[in-house]
């Protein structure tokens, strides 16, 4: 007899029992899913504390390096140059004179009817000179020794200091024109000369043609090119005469790079003015002040605990994260120094006592750097200053192998195990509910082999009365 619905025959809720039994089973399933959500919770929080400790190191870093402590900045009274200086600069004013600007060197060739047709019949060697001596050699296939097989081969050619072009006049009958550029500025980056010559291996071979196009020396002055002339940078500093062979001149004035832009008018030089920027060192402590109160804001977030409604939070009660609590702390109290500037309150840097968290009065703290800069940086930047302490401190947690590191690796095993137990607490219910299932199917299918047979049975015995009534 078919059952289409298990209960069906027997007449009873079996269905919602398997679905009783199911809900039943499932509690320890309910379980290990909670431990894991609580476990991921806690991964997730160890994730966000790290990072907000690698961005405090990062900001302490930046405390310690000497580019932080009395850098300068330059003004330049037009347009002729721009200015940048490092900390090797010294404060001052400058007048300076742009009266060349550095170019390179252009040479173009005779003019060519046909730009794609070969002028040797084997291989050509050109071997192309720097003023600076610096010399490559080109071997050029017979297929590339028409004016566009040249161009496309110094172009390709790595290290030659040369650029390549054709430009043909644009009239019915075109002539073409090869031009050479020189990649760098100034005299020592021009073209010194050009030879060509027989490869080794056909030394006979004609290349005169090669030679009236390509052949070329300076100091000579022979040679089908037409040169426009390099040019070096020249320009004076308060009356003191420089050249240059580019437009980036550094360390004319100590620690200082001139970029030349246009030249000035005849005797109206442009004032250069070097001056400290404090704001460079207020911004890196504002960074650090920031990131330590980003840090000690994500740990109260994490650890709290929310009495009204008896909700905790991801690490409520975790050990190790007030312990990167503490430990920061401690590392920015014990910071301190013998100079004038001794503490960070001395630098209008003061601690909320409520909060925990810091706060920066940045008028003292601009008096501090304006008067007692050098101490300012021993207390950050010495072996013993905050920056080393705090870097420290974080190395401890973040550094692969730390604190943080191997919580996670345990938390992620953890996780791993709660999954197995969860697969096999799953297989085993199924199963269990899989043997319910078929027993049900059975006292179903005999419970309605037993109501047809009491029901057969009650038909026979009402017939069976009957047939003495019937007389």
């Amino acid at each position: 007899m078919a059952i289409s619905s298990i209960g069906v025959g027997a007449g009873l809720p079996l269905d919602e029992l398997l679905d009783q039994l199911r809900s039943a089973e499932n509690k320890p399933l309910e379980l290990l899913k909670s431990r894991a959500a609580s476990v991921q919770s806690r991964l997730s929080g160890y994730g966000t504390i790290k990072s907000s400790i690698e961005a405090l190191k990062t900001a302490a870093e930046a405390l310690g390096k000497a580019d932080t402590f009395g850098a300068l900045k330059t003004s330049v009274a037009g347009e002729a140059f721009t200015a940048t200086a490092s900390t090797k600069a010294i404060a001052g004013n400058y007048n300076i004179k742009v009266n060349t600007l550095a170019s390179g060197q252009s040479l173009t060739s005779d003019p060519q009817a046909d730009r794609n047709v070969k002028l040797a019949t084997g291989k050509v060697d050109v071997t192309v000179t720097l003023a600076d001596g610096t010399e490559t050699t080109l071997s050029l296939d017979a297929a590339d020794t028409s004016m566009e097989g040249i161009v496309k081969a110094i172009n390709e050619k790595s290290g030659l200091g040369v650029s390549a072009t054709l430009v043909n006049d644009g009239k019915e009958t075109p002539q073409h024109y090869m031009l050479l550029t020189a990649k760098g500025t100034g005299t020592e980056a021009a073209i010194a000369s050009i030879t060509v010559a027989a490869n080794e291996a056909n030394p006979a071979l004609d290349v005169s043609q090669v030679n009236n196009l390509m052949a070329y020396d300076k100091v000579a002055a022979t040679g089908a090119f037409t040169e426009t002339e390099a040019a070096n940078a020249s320009i004076s500093i308060n009356g003191i005469d420089i050249e240059s062979q580019t437009n980036t001149i550094a360390d004319a004035i100590e620690g200082v790079t001139l970029t030349l832009l246009k030249t000035t008018e005849a005797d109206k030089p442009q004032a250069l003015s070097i001056t400290r920027d404090d704001a460079v060192t207020s911004k890196a402590i504002n960074s650090f002040v920031s990131a330590y109160n980003n840090l000690q804001g994500i740990i109260k977030t994490l650890t709290s605990y929310d009495v009204a409604s008896q909700n905790s939070s991801a690490l409520t009660g975790d050990s190790l994260a007030r312990n990167v609590q503490s430990q920061i702390r401690d590392a920015l109290n014990a910071a301190n120094s013998s100079g004038a500037m001794g503490s960070l309150s001395q630098m209008g840097i003061t601690t909320d006592p409520k909060t925990g968290t810091l706060k920066v009065d940045n008028d003292k703290l601009d008096a501090a750097l304006k008067d007692n800069m050098p101490d300012v940086q021993k207390f950050f930047a010495s072996e013993t200053g905050l920056s080393k302490r705090i870097g420290a401190v974080a190395d401890n947690f973040v550094k692969t192998g730390g604190l943080i590191g191997t919580a996670t690796t345990s938390m992620t095993n953890s996780l791993k195990n709660l999954e197995d137990q969860y697969d096999t607490a799953l297989g085993r219910i199924d199963a269990k509910m899989e043997a319910y299932r078929k027993q049900f199917t059975q006292l179903d299918v005999m419970m309605a082999q037993m109501n047809s047979v009491s029901s057969y049975l009650t038909q026979q015995l009402s017939m069976l009365g009957n047939i003495g009534k019937e007389k």
